[in-house]
């Protein structure tokens, strides 16, 4: 055993949440063998107790030092159920019309709300799983969400009326919030920052592409095989996913790492115990949990976090605003039928798809080439110049496709708008998530929880006034409104980049919950 004067290895960059360290001299022990063993463990001066944690910075069993085929993979796993869940946010919404003509309805609001109730369930559904995620670790929520949601799709497509179905859909977006929520967290577990950006690229472009799949499948699976294959496409997609990831999908959270590791120790060298997790907060499952549940709403009252997840709420509410009239504009006005109505997604899909390129290429090269400029180390606030250009395009889009519309140009001018208003989306919505995620890493989990339940909540009720508010204001006047919005955000990325460091620093915002 080594010096008790020894620190322990520093594992700052591990994503570990209401991260309580014991303030003591600790030693580290190395251990070559891959069983628990007493060399696992650094004795408390204090209190006789052996702290248990990673075994020096090379420990394999630290996720951060997995090898990149086993990182590539989980991520590869985490990226798959994030695509398909925001797919079964918007496979409903080109069968709306289906849908209410069968359970004879003509309420617009209601139909709207088929398709937004999902992300009820998004918002809903970080208040458990991110909790339960530091009790229990992200492979067990990513196994039981997985099935919980090809339960409810199954639900959905059996559904006998109208109340049922939106119930089943709600019940739907919780199990499917869990990628969405934990997702972050997951990558900022095994990579380190300065590589984050390229690894968080496949996982947002799932997230914010998806939903442009879903209309494009909906609106030819619909008229083909009627409305109900479109939930029992979900479930069988979601059921072959669910096969691979419940037996392979590794745990990634540093904390119930070293939790088992210490349980382990307990009962087979309790003679030489007792032995305790580095990062055990002393709290039992029911405090923690508690503690826990609401550490993404009090996350929402520092400055900071509420404005970029404001944000990108405002944001992520424009994306599924447009998929919910997208049946109005080109059906009606330009007599689209179901499936090609669907394929005007595809703009938004490909102005995506380049807003993941441009960030991906740019964001690494940015944080550096500012780290030497400003003779600084990488700083999140780095990150912040690209929000500018998403800012940017936004309302350009919003623009360009609201008055191409109004005036009724033809259909590809407002499909190119779709694809600027999609670059502007995905280009938010991804620098302030690499934002946040750098600024509190090591509650990423939990700020990924306040941003989702704010987006997710103004993505739900946006959509159910866009029909009243088009009807009122035209496709031209409609979209300049949220275009003007979106402008009045653009400072925003220039006022924290400035004063961004200094805000979080101060110690009236920090974070010590």
């Amino acid at each position: 055993m080594s010096s008790s004067g020894e620190k322990t290895a520093d594992h700052s960059d591990v994503d570990v949440e209401a991260n309580v360290l014991a303030d003591k001299p600790e030693t580290t022990l190395n251990n070559t063998d891959d069983t628990a063993t007493e060399k696992d463990a650094v004795d408390d001066a204090n209190e006789g107790v052996k702290i248990v944690d990673f075994d020096g910075p090379d420990d394999p069993e630290n996720p951060m030092n997995w090898p990149s085929r086993k990182k590539t993979f989980t991520i590869a796993l985490v990226t798959l159920m994030t695509i398909l869940s925001p797919i079964g946010s918007t496979i409903s919404s080109a069968a709306a019309s289906d849908i209410m003509s069968h359970f004879h309805s003509d309420n617009q609001t209601v139909g709207a709300l088929v398709t937004t109730i999902y992300l009820l369930g998004y918002a809903c559904g970080p208040m458990a799983i991110a909790p339960l995620s530091e009790l229990y670790g992200r492979a067990p929520l990513y196994k039981i969400c997985i099935v919980w949601f090809v339960i409810f799709h199954v639900a959905c497509a059996l559904a006998p009326n109208l109340g049922a179905l939106v119930v089943f859909r709600f019940l739907a977006g919780i199990g499917g919030s869990c990628p969405v929520t934990l997702g972050t967290g997951s990558i900022a577990d095994v990579v380190p920052a300065e590589k984050r950006a390229g690894a968080l690229a496949g996982y947002v472009i799932g997230s914010i592409a998806g939903p442009s799949v879903g209309p494009i499948v909906g609106g030819y699976l619909t008229p083909a095989a009627g409305w109900r294959w479109n939930f029992w496409l979900m479930a069988i997609l979601s059921g072959a996913v669910a096969i691979i990831v419940i037996p392979t999908m590794p745990e990634t959270y540093a904390y119930v790492i070293l939790d088992k590791k210490t349980k382990k120790l307990n009962k087979t060298v309790p003679e030489n115990g007792p032995y305790k997790s580095k990062l055990d907060s002393g709290r039992t499952p029911r405090e923690h949990f508690a503690f826990s549940i609401f550490r993404p709403l009090k996350m929402l009252c520092v400055p900071v976090v509420f404005l970029q997840s404001l944000y990108a709420a405002v944001v992520y509410s424009y994306l599924y605003l447009c998929f919910t009239t997208f049946p109005a504009v080109f059906g009606d006005q330009y007599g689209f039928g179901s499936g090609t109505s669907g394929l005007v997604t595809l703009g938004f899909g490909v102005g995506s798809t380049l807003g993941v390129v441009f960030c991906g290429g740019v964001s690494k090269k940015l944080v550096a080439y500012l780290a030497k400029k400003n003779r600084t180390g990488p700083k999140p606030e780095y990150l912040l110049p690209t929000l500018i250009v998403g800012g940017i395009l936004m309302p350009v889009g919003l623009f360009w496709y609201g008055w191409s519309a109004e005036s009724r140009t033809h259909w590809i001018v407002p499909i190119i708008g779709t694809a600027f208003l999609g670059g502007g989306v995905i280009i938010t919505y991804m620098a302030s998530t690499l934002y946040l995620v750098d600024a509190y890493t090591v509650y990423a989990a939990s700020v990924t929880a306040s941003g989702t339940i704010l987006r997710c909540l103004m993505a739900t009720l946006l959509p159910l006034a866009g029909s009243a508010m088009y009807d009122r204001l035209g496709f031209g006047w409609g979209n300049s409104v949220l275009g003007f919005i979106a402008i009045a955000f653009l400072p925003l990325a220039i006022v924290l980049y400035i004063f961004g460091e200094r805000i979080r620093t101060t110690k009236r915002f920090q974070v010590n919950f």
